[in-house]
């Protein structure tokens, strides 16, 4: 079992710590916290909490009045920092790779990562370090992952795109998907998500971008750095999301959509093919999505009719 020591906390948080030789093994909420266990709290009321609780240690916030104690860490963030110990924690897992996976020959998997129960990753697939990915996962040829991502169970990657061209007798004949799908490092992709590689070019989902469950992103869609998407999110092919953009939960998009950096959108939003939204910590709601004022201005109007 991995424990993390003072010393160690010192280098993963970048805090001075009084050394000692303790160490601790876990993560805990205040209720099932024992002396093995690392606790935060983020406000005061919580801190009187934790401190009842028997957890070894208890992270607080740097403007605590708590009396400085062997039991307390203060930081600027406690939660942040509570994330940053789980993904040490999460670093020691050891790559396991459940014998009913299947890797195929010419894949590429990096050290330390673990692949789960039924999952396949085709020849030609090319997977970072200490990845963690799921069961029934499915990684299709042509898929490029970086290191330290999370890849929840049933998540497939590198689908052919929904894309079809009319003939003239009027059935569609399936336009080629011979495309790529890149994703950069520390993404994580929810549960049952799917994720289409290019049709002719790529597919880019960018460094640290958090996925939710069931979110379907299209063939040719280029998502920025530190994207965050809710779950059941829609996107056709060809859209931009932009470095920092949020998308709410159930938000669709229209193909060619392109969302501006740092842009809030909220959940149920729509945004028509085409067009773009620009304004950097704005929020925009609705369909056609808005400026939220502007929304709930017109939905007080049509209220009162």
């Amino acid at each position: 079992m991995a424990s993390i020591t003072i010393k160690d906390l010192q280098e993963v948080l970048g805090v001075a710590i009084s050394g000692d030789h303790r160490a601790f093994t876990r993560l805990a909420g205040f209720a099932d916290a024992s002396e093995d266990a690392i606790v935060f709290a983020e406000n005061e009321s919580a801190v009187a909490r934790a401190l009842e609780s028997k957890a070894g240690l208890v992270l607080v916030p740097l403007v605590s009045a708590i009396v400085a104690n062997h039991r307390v860490l203060a930081v600027k963030n406690p939660k942040y920092a509570f994330a940053l110990i789980g993904r040490w924690f999460d670093e020691f897992n050891s790559a396991v790779v459940h014998e009913t996976a299947r890797v195929e020959v010419g894949a590429t998997i990096g050290e330390k990562t673990s692949i789960g129960a039924g999952s396949l990753i085709e020849s030609g697939v090319v997977v970072g370090e200490r990845c963690e990915i799921g069961a029934n996962v499915t990684i299709h040829a042509g898929t490029r992952i970086g290191s330290r991502c999370v890849l929840q169970s049933g998540v497939v990657l590198g689908s052919a795109g929904f894309g079809y061209v009319k003939g003239p007798d009027g059935r569609y004949v399936r336009f080629p998907q011979r495309g790529t799908l890149w994703i950069g490092d520390d993404v994580e992709i929810g549960a049952n998500s799917t994720v289409d590689r290019g049709a002719l070019g790529e597919t880019r989902i960018g460094r640290g971008t958090k996925i939710d469950n069931l979110v379907h992103i299209a063939h040719n869609c280029i998502l920025g750095e530190d994207v965050i998407i809710a779950a059941q999110v829609g996107m056709a092919g060809s859209c931009v999301i932009e470095d920092g953009a949020m998308l709410g939960g159930q938000v669709g998009l229209g193909e060619r959509v392109t969302i501006g950096k740092g842009v809030m959108l909220g959940g149920q939003g729509g945004v028509l093919p085409g067009k773009r939204i620009d304004g950097e910590g704005q929020v925009f709601w609705g369909t056609p999505a808005q400026p939220v004022r502007e929304y709930l201005r017109d939905l007080a109007r049509l209220r009162k009719r």
